[in-house]
């Protein structure tokens, strides 16, 4: 006998109302029932009539106008790297705008996001889950900072998650409510992103007229460096364009003063240090005139009694572009630099004309300044690498100062590069890009060899009369007048310096290391002091104290030469605060300053000074050093990095620039070393030139694509073997790389590919991160685009 089990009935569950399925948008909008809605499990035909035309019990009621906002959800899982659609409901109609911040429900839990866009449909056939809260009215994500994140994203072979949480900072309820903007009008009124970021590839601003995305132009890196056709007003460097249809051209909200006609000290429209370049004035006419142009600019040194000259190069040149109706955005290396553009800046364009973004400011003074930024208020912004995302409307121009400085590439993910994200923005935004330095890197010499940019560059005869004089410690002249010379720290050709310098004025003394003593070895037999825990470099503090483990911060008390047994030690590098020691007990008369990691110091006065600093810390003197010396040359040659006399020559000729014209400067280097070459006849162009061919001929970059792969040795090789790279690829290693754990055993990967295989290498290895997140591999790789430490 078979016995017959009624059928269960379905019971709705308490969160039922939290799903809606798409018919039932589509078809409770136009007055109809939504077959998905009225045949619920158990649900009697009646009882479906009785609900025609009217929502469900318990399920919210659509937006009538667009009922499905497209999210970027805040997830760290790579695989998901895309956009989701939810229901807005009606409550959340008016709120619910392109760039605001949301929660949605997502795997069972409650997380943050940022709506992309309103559609009337989703491609998804099920169930849509809806909008749960809108955390603020403030759209803080425009379509052009979505666009861009997305492209970083791609270009980094990162998630745009990631970006956003570099490019968007944290909310301030408090600050966002000091001072509400109008209401916005609706969902039908706010720009949608263009599809970029429904995962469609961005730039819908349309290929630049004129040129194309940096690195995908003709030439490519086989293209013979520094081959430019035009200066930078004019083609090849400059995108045509109408600033007409700039968007935000028509100005700053109503009620405020235009940003460039407030008072300012230089407001007149003289061309101010771009009269020292040939091409100086057709750059600024391009910009006044609302058109792009791209060039790379080679600074001349030298300092006047307002400081260097290229803040106010830089204030003048966002002077003209928002004369052109148009936004600005510089982007510097560090806080130190902010403040000399951000003093320029007021000088030029006058007070609360733009906003420094920096990240000491704390986080509501930083919100509320990026706030002024979104809203339109300001359209001229300075800040360090995370202001290349500040939401400047209708940007004219994008500058980098320094390019080369590595503080402007990111330490997360996906490490970006300032230089890239500002080129790719330009390219989007149909904006110039102004690349500026006292050096030249290789990148920005293949954006001048491909044609994408042009050149600026003062006259030869302008550049040696305001240079320093340069002289190396090794010329045979002093050495056949001082033996020990070769030897010696600090040769009699420096103390002469120092002493004639500081009867004139300040004297800068550069020193590569920090700390006292970084670095220790045996005194009987030379081996490197290390840690008998992790193996780690021994240094000192002080010349009292103990030494101590530069990894994990061990006291070596009772250290010993694993080699000799002896217990002495000695200085193998000499640290900055150990050279102002010494320094300070040769001129006991005069004041010795230090600047570095411990404190940065900005300015000083024109008196009698020793300024001990590391590089990238030296401050500005007010009427410029009457002297330098640049010591420890080959702590900055001898480093095993594929930048090295690049990194070297930069560092050299930051310092040197601020001293006075004609100022001797000692540096302690062979003079035959191609770097100090460069430096003796203060021609950055030639050496870059030099080292972008070097490079081109061996296969690194910039003259090819290179990414990374850093992890275990067996992740490593997994991802390797399951990842399917482009035609053409070459990969070098795995081999192991030093970690600050001895427990710990990393190995790294190379993959180089050409310029035209870039995108489609980026693409693979995310799709290969994609596909080992999807299956939760216990051990992550981390890959890395075009690294600045490739070898």
């Amino acid at each position: 006998m078979t016995e017959t089990r009624p059928a269960p009935v379905a019971r709705p569950s308490c969160d039922e109302g939290a799903l809606l399925p798409l018919d039932a948008v589509r078809g409770e909008r136009a007055g109809e029932a939504a077959p998905g809605a009225a045949r619920r499990a158990g649900e009697t035909a009646p009882g479906a009539a009785r609900r025609a035309g009217e929502p469900a019990r318990g399920v919210p009621e659509p937006a009538a106008v667009l009922p499905v906002a497209r999210v970027a959800v805040d997830t760290p899982l790579p695989h998901l790297d895309r956009p989701f659609d939810y229901l807005v409901p009606a409550a959340m109609d008016a709120e619910a705008v392109p760039g605001v911040r949301v929660r949605v429900r997502f795997a069972g839990k409650l997380v943050d996001g940022f709506l992309l866009e309103r559609t009337e449909a989703s491609e998804h056939q099920g169930r849509l889950a809806r909008l749960e809260r809108v955390v603020s009215p403030e759209p803080v994500l425009t379509p052009e900072i979505a666009a861009l994140a997305r492209a970083v994203a791609d270009r980094y072979a990162g998630a745009m998650a990631d970006v956003l949480r570099l490019a968007v900072p944290p909310r301030h309820a408090r600050v966002e409510a000091e001072e509400r903007p109008e209401a916005p009008g609706g969902p039908g009124t706010a720009p949608a992103p263009g599809g970029a970021a429904s995962g469609d590839a961005p730039g819908g601003a349309g290929p630049v007229p004129g040129g194309s995305a940096p690195g995908e132009t003709t030439g490519g890196p086989g293209s013979a460096p520094g081959e430019t056709t035009g200066g930078p007003g004019f083609a090849p460097g400059e995108a045509s364009g109408d600033p007409g249809s700039a968007p935000g051209a028509g100005g700053p909200a109503s009620g405020e003063t235009p940003a460039g006609s407030a008072p300012g000290d230089d407001t007149s429209g003289g061309p101010g240090p771009w009269a020292d370049y040939p091409d100086g004035e057709a750059f600024l006419s391009a910009l006044a005139e609302g058109r792009a142009p791209r060039a790379v600019w080679t600074a001349l040194p030298g300092v006047t009694g307002d400081g260097p000259d290229w803040p106010r190069a830089v204030a003048v040149a966002v002077r003209e572009t928002l004369r052109g109706g148009r936004g600005a955005l510089v982007v510097v290396p560090d806080g130190k630099d902010v403040a000399l553009a951000d003093a320029a800046l007021t000088a030029v364009l006058g007070p609360g004309a733009h906003v420094a973004l920096t990240a000491d400011l704390g986080p509501a003074e930083r919100y509320r300044r990026w706030l002024r930024v979104a809203r339109g208020r300001v359209r001229a912004v300075v800040g360090t690498r995370g202001a290349a995302f500040a939401p400047v409307a209708g940007l004219g121009l994008a500058v980098i100062w320094d390019d080369g400085d590595d503080l402007h590439a990111e330490r997360l993910a996906p490490y970006p590069h300032a230089r890239e994200v500002l080129a790719l923005r330009a390219h989007q935004s149909r904006a110039g890009l102004l690349v500026g330095g006292y050096a030249r890197t290789a990148e920005a010499t293949r954006l001048l060899a491909t044609g994408w940019a042009g050149a600026l560059v003062a006259a030869r005869q302008t550049a040696r009369a305001r240079a320093p004089w340069v002289r190396p410690a090794g010329e045979d002249a002093e050495l056949a007048r001082d033996e020990a010379a070769r030897a010696a720290r600090l040769p009699s050709l420096a103390w002469r310096a120092l002493r004639a310098g500081l009867e004139r004025g300040p004297v800068l003394v550069q020193v590569p290391r920090r700390g006292y003593l970084p670095a220790l070895a045996c005194m009987n037999c030379r081996a490197r002091a290390r840690c008998g825990h992790c193996s780690g470099p021994l240094a000192l503090r002080s010349g009292h104290a103990v030494p101590y483990c530069r990894w994990c911060g061990r006291i070596a008390g009772d250290w010993r030469c694993e080699a000799c047994g002896a217990s002495r030690v000695r200085a193998q590098v000499v640290g900055v605060r150990r050279t102002a020691e010494e320094l300070g007990r040769a001129f006991p008369s005069v004041p010795v300053r230090t600047s570095g990691r411990d404190g940065v110091l900005t300015t000083v006065g024109p008196g009698r000074a020793l300024v001990v600093a590391t590089p990238g810390a030296e401050p500005v003197a007010e009427e410029g050093y009457a002297a330098a010396v640049l010591l420890d040359g080959w702590a900055l040659l001898g480093r095993p990095d594929l930048r090295a006399a690049e990194e070297t020559l930069r560092r050299w000729m930051n310092a040197a620039a601020l001293l006075r014209p004609r100022a001797e400067l000692v540096v302690m280097a062979d003079s035959a070393v191609p770097a100090v070459q460069a430096l003796l006849r203060w021609d950055p162009i030639t050496h870059a030139e030099r080292e972008l061919a070097d490079r081109t001929e061996l296969g690194f970059p910039p003259a090819v694509r290179m990414a990374t792969l850093t992890g275990s040795p067996a992740a490593v090789r997994e991802m390797l073997g399951e990842v399917a790279l482009p035609d053409g690829a070459q990969v070098l290693g795995p081999v192991p790389v030093e970690t600050h754990r001895g427990d710990q055993v990393r190995e790294r990967a190379m993959v180089r590919v050409s310029w035209a295989s870039g995108t489609a290498l980026a693409a693979a290895l995310k799709g290969a991160v994609g596909v080992r997140s999807a299956r939760k591999s216990p051990e992550p790789v981390r890959v890395c685009i075009d690294p600045l430490d490739v070898i």
